[in-house]
């Protein structure tokens, strides 16, 4: 089952959808995020966050510490619920059966050369011409095929155009839907799809997520709390622990029911991805110093997950993730601190992580100091050049200016000028080309340490 379905498609049907399905999603949760405007995708952001997550830990390493998205983070960017019954239950080797009983549909691919918005527009009037106008199971096929579209192709979207069926089978009972706690199986995804998008300037799941987060929390320019000047000019150093800290819930009634899932230490889970969220290690997002901890290592906390990618048996994800499952019915342990500094963490951080973030902020002082170098010399080069094209013109300019013993001083004295200029541009210009070299050679080296 295979098409070219995007953001526009699903946003398309959604529109198109009469109000009665558009209050249906509304109730399982999916309204806020369904009526998002269109956000290109920031590709440079993505490809730098990417480079800084740490799959061990599930969290990105900034020179400041660690940072995670977070259920609030989700619950306020998305409005998708983090609270109710995890998504968990079957997998199946094949979905070809559950996909017919359930959806009755033939995916085409259409392939029309025309602008966003026309094909938007041609798209609405299509599906408004084939959407049931009334409850019934028509309405139902209708909503059961869009949240397949949604979710296999826009909330827990995988690489390549294959639209998945993953979920299909909690979407047999369409008034359940709104139980479960999506919000949390988007985070498991996101966090997924990160571990295996190093140095990708795209992920597979839903972009606008990580971007609105990043610039919540580095804002560069906006408001923030500035840690530790001098470190890195990344963001230049403005970081925003706690981005929500005067804002109330005032137009967002999901997050009452919410609260009691934030600041606390969970497994999150969608179907068979299973992950840790390591909340103690951004305790300063929650307000307090960040205590010295240990850092999550590969063998030492049990993770399910990709680990049980590839089963071909139908597998119950209730009863294989059991324990982590409790975990979050109990919603496990608050995370709390007594540290009165960051310092002892920060040091452990850099022993950890050393120039993979340049905690020092070594590596990009002498960036700044190359950086600096070169646009010097480009600067005597021009110099340099502009000197050698004026001693040339009072050169040219010599051969048919007058005889007289005065001119051919003055001519003689400005050409001796110009030359010894020319000289001292071409001496400084060697200068800082050895200082670019010796610069360069520093850089590299402190970033192989």
């Amino acid at each position: 089952m295979r098409a070219q379905v995007s953001w526009l498609l699903v946003l398309a049907v959604y529109l198109a959808f009469p109000s009665f399905q558009r209050e249906r999603l509304d109730n399982m949760g999916f309204g806020e995020i369904l009526r998002m405007d269109r956000i290109r995708a920031d590709a440079p952001l993505t490809q730098a966050l990417c480079s800084r997550w740490d799959t061990e830990a599930t969290a990105f390493m900034f020179p400041w510490g660690h940072m995670i998205p977070n259920l609030e983070d989700v619950n306020r960017i998305t409005g998708l619920r983090v609270y109710g019954h995890l998504v968990s239950g079957f997998n199946y080797p094949c979905y070809k059966e559950l996909a017919h009983r359930l959806l009755d549909l033939t995916v085409e691919q259409r392939k029309v050369v025309e602008s966003v918005d026309e094909k938007l527009l041609r798209l609405m009037r299509d599906y408004k011409e084939t959407l049931a106008s009334e409850l019934g199971a028509h309405a139902d096929l209708d909503l059961c095929r869009f949240l397949t579209f949604f979710l296999g192709r826009l909330l827990f979207a995988t690489r390549g155009d294959a639209v998945h069926c993953r979920f299909l089978p909690l979407l047999e009972e369409l008034d359940q839907v709104g139980s479960y706690a999506w919000g949390v199986a988007f985070l498991a995804h996101q966090f997924e799809s990160l571990g295996s998008s190093d140095r990708q300037t795209t992920i597979s799941s839903f972009n606008p997520f990580l971007h609105v987060w990043a610039y919540l929390h580095l804002p560069g320019l906006r408001r923030g709390i500035l840690e530790r000047p001098g470190v890195v000019p990344l963001a230049r150093c403005w970081v925003v622990w706690q981005p929500y800290l005067e804002e109330g819930s005032e137009g967002q009634p999901w997050l009452e029911p919410t609260r009691p899932y934030f600041g606390r230490t969970v497994w999150i889970h969608a179907l068979n991805l299973v992950l840790p969220l390591h909340l103690y290690l951004t305790q300063r997002s929650l307000g307090l110093r960040q205590s010295v901890v240990e850092f999550p290592s590969r063998g030492r906390t049990p993770r399910p997950g990709r680990s049980f990618r590839g089963l071909h048996d139908t597998t119950d994800w209730r009863e294989q993730a059991h324990e982590q499952i409790v975990d979050w019915e109990h919603r496990d342990r608050r995370v709390w601190s007594e540290a009165a500094s960051d310092e002892a963490y920060l040091q452990a951080f850099a022993l950890k992580y050393g120039a993979k973030v340049d905690v020092a902020g070594k590596i990009a002082s002498l960036r700044a100091l190359l950086h600096s170098a070169v646009q010097d010399r480009e600067a005597a080069q021009r110099e340099a050049e502009q000197l050698h094209a004026e001693l040339d013109r009072v050169r040219r300019t010599q051969t048919g200016a007058s005889s007289s013993r005065v001119a051919e001083g003055s001519q003689s004295d400005l050409e001796d000028r110009l030359a010894a200029a020319v000289r001292r541009a071409e001496e400084a210009q060697a200068e800082l080309a050895e200082w670019e070299t010796e610069l360069r050679s520093a850089t590299d080296r402190a970033a192989q340490l």
